[in-house]
């Protein structure tokens, strides 16, 4: 590998991270290590990996191992004649086999099926290439309260806290791999639930779901959550076309750290959701999410 290492990155600097990951992602198709990519910052392997994960919030191999799915993820939508047996040797699989597995942990469904059309996109939102915490994003509070009656929402979820949130992206292929399934209703609008969120711990769980029938039985291993009739304060979302997670994120905090609190209204304890009309579409840019906070009256 030696021969990829024109020069080292300087060990300070704003940027040096933000090289770095350039860096990765054009050598992706190259046999890295984590001696390769610390000698390219001048650190310790245990130094840089200290502070790559500290940064990013995972191990530099699982950041290249994520990066090389999302492009293996690419070649699929764009060459459906592309074998599955050159994608796993292209991303660093002894098999075929090992790498389907570990298409199906991160995006939620097989190569196969993923290339037939059953994805979650933009793909960016499971391992952006870009360095987290520095995203301008539109956020505005529609004008008007907005009172919803009570449904129901299946999908899959988890329990999350500050050192799980970052694969929170991982809920929504898992979720559009299973539609449509019966109960599921017409409107293909999907819904991003936080409920039981426990301020002082930081955790809540997350659902990335669908309406569903009150009596719906959903696919094996999906939750069922029914949301109780609420007033809704409405924050609007407006995307720029970059990865979808890290404008999410930035949204989230400037809602709850500037907009809730300077309304002067009061949050109800009912799940809030994110809700995705069934015309999203998170690539284009002006697309919205409009965020939904329940409020008492």
């Amino acid at each position: 590998m030696s021969q990829h290492h024109p020069t080292q990155l300087r060990p300070t600097g704003p940027d040096r991270l933000a090289d770095l990951l350039s860096w990765i992602e054009d050598n992706l198709d190259q046999p890295l290590t984590l001696d390769d990519v610390a000698a390219r910052m001048a650190l310790s392997p245990y130094h840089f990996s200290r502070l790559f994960t500290a940064r990013m919030g995972r191990s530099v191999m699982a950041y290249v191992r994520g990066r090389r799915l999302v492009k293996a993820a690419r070649r699929l939508t764009r060459d459906p004649e592309v074998r599955l047996i050159d994608l796993a040797f292209d991303c660093g699989f002894d098999s075929q086999e090992a790498f389907t597995r570990a298409f199906g942990r991160l995006f939620g469904v097989s190569p196969g099926r993923f290339r037939q059309g059953y994805s979650a996109t933009p793909f960016e939102g499971q391992y952006p290439m870009t360095m987290p915490d520095s995203v301008d994003v539109d956020v505005t509070r529609l004008p008007d309260l907005v009172s919803l009656d009570a449904f129901t929402v299946a999908g899959p979820s988890r329990r999350f806290d500050g050192a799980t949130k970052a694969t929170i992206p991982q809920l929504w292929p898992a979720l559009i791999g299973a539609l449509p399934f019966a109960g599921q209703e017409p409107s293909w609008a999907t819904y991003g639930v936080v409920w039981a969120a426990d301020r002082s711990e930081g955790s809540f769980d997350y659902m990335a779901g669908v309406r569903v029938a009150a009596d719906a039985t959903p696919p094996a291993g999906f939750t069922t959550l029914r949301i109780p009739a609420a007033t809704y304060a409405v924050f609007r979302i407006t995307l720029n076309g970059g990865p979808l997670h890290p404008q999410v994120k930035a949204a989230m905090a400037r809602i709850w750290g500037e907009l809730i609190p300077a309304s002067g209204l009061k949050v109800a304890d009912s799940p809030d959701f994110e809700l995705y009309d069934s015309e999203f579409a998170p690539t284009r840019p002006g697309a919205v999410i409009d965020f939904h906070v329940p409020v008492v009256l």
